[in-house]
């Protein structure tokens, strides 16, 4: 029968791919067990989206069953997200990230994007909540199909969230009449939008996203100023012209000391709906370009399809409603591949901060 230490010997030949240590020191093997020859253990990922998952599974278990009297080996795939410390006594205790989805402006397909990250997120496991802070266009309620909840606090004055696809949701669009404008200063946007995050029961949370207004404005600056959060997506359209755009979002994160995880270039292609063939529709390049100059990850791309506006209409985002169309896959890799920056940024505690040196 093998023995524990020439199993732990074997794992730790597997490497974490980010952090670049083995899995052993990383205390991501647990609860090994060996029964004869059938070996079985946890294997504790930093997230349940890990877009490596299941390579990292097949080394695991490759290298198991190169020991010799192994004849079965058993990997249970699990996760365990690092908190935030940061988010002690500032925010509720079940809350461990908080991901703002921004953009320089508006019809870039933000909030579509910000939808569908956090229904992608919780499709892999994560428990995940959404909050609209786009006061002056509150969009989610209709995309994620509760346009219809009527919030009711409780006895102790909190708000309890309706859920829509295993996603909590909050929007300002659940308190206001449909068609009156908002026409708020900035206290009274700095009261609501810490009302969100701190008067809702968000429960055990994972992951917040959070969809802000385009632009660097007021809700910004308060939702910057008032919780630690562990970095920015900024969603842009694939126009050289569209950079000048997403760097004054960087450069707003940058001075506020916001990590930016990454760039996500939107509608970087039009997808006939009769022949189902690809069309660039805008200049191409924007986010590449972007990335380069100034070291901001590009964290996916993602066409442009009539039907993620139709999904997003009738309250069920594509990720749910076309989960094996072109958007969709785009959009859940872009879910991995965020979650995969949370975790880099919490296991080595260093800000992604980013490069705003270029006046060209």
């Amino acid at each position: 029968m093998p023995s524990k230490e020439e199993v732990l010997k074997a794992l730790s030949t597997c490497q974490e791919p980010e952090l670049h240590k083995d899995i052993v020191t990383l205390g991501m093997v647990q609860n090994l067990v060996i029964e004869g020859g059938r070996v079985s253990f946890d294997y504790v990922l930093t997230t349940p989206a890990c877009p490596l998952k299941g390579m990292m599974e097949l080394e695991a278990k490759e290298a198991v069953k190169k020991v010799p009297g192994v004849t079965d080996v058993a990997v249970k795939m699990t996760a365990n997200v690092k908190k935030d410390a940061r988010l002690e006594n500032v925010m509720p205790p079940g809350i461990k990230n908080i991901i703002v989805v921004a953009s320089g402006k508006g019809g870039v397909g933000k909030s579509t994007v910000a939808c569908n990250l956090a229904v992608a997120l919780a499709m892999e496991g994560a428990k995940t909540g959404l909050l609209d802070a786009d006061i002056y266009g509150p969009n989610q309620p209709q995309m994620m199909g509760v346009s219809d909840y009527e919030p009711r606090p409780g006895a102790d004055n909190k708000l309890d969230p309706p859920t829509a696809y295993n996603v909590r949701v909050m929007s300002m669009g659940f308190l206001m009449d449909p068609d009156a404008p908002v026409i708020w200063r900035g206290p009274m946007l700095h009261g609501a939008v810490t009302q969100f995050l701190k008067d809702v029961k968000w429960g055990e949370l994972d992951y917040l996203i959070v969809d802000l207004p385009p632009g660097t404005g007021d809700v910004q600056l308060t939702l910057c100023q008032s919780v630690p959060l562990v970095g920015a997506v900024i969603v842009t359209t694939p126009q050289s012209i569209a950079i000048s755009d997403v760097r004054k979002a960087a450069a707003m994160f940058n001075k506020l000391r916001v990590p930016m995880l990454g760039v996500v270039e939107n509608m970087n292609e039009f997808i006939c709906p009769h022949c189902r063939k690809p069309s660039e529709i805008f200049s191409h390049g924007g986010a590449q370009t972007l990335s380069k100059k100034y070291d901001i990850p590009v964290l996916g791309s993602v066409p442009l399809d009539p039907m993620i506006c139709a999904s997003s209409e009738t309250g069920k985002p594509v990720v749910v409603s076309h989960p094996d169309s072109a958007p969709a896959k785009a959009l859940r890799e872009l879910a991995r591949q965020t979650a995969a920056k949370v975790s880099l940024q919490a296991a080595t505690h260093k800000p992604l901060e980013i490069k705003l040196t270029s006046t060209h």
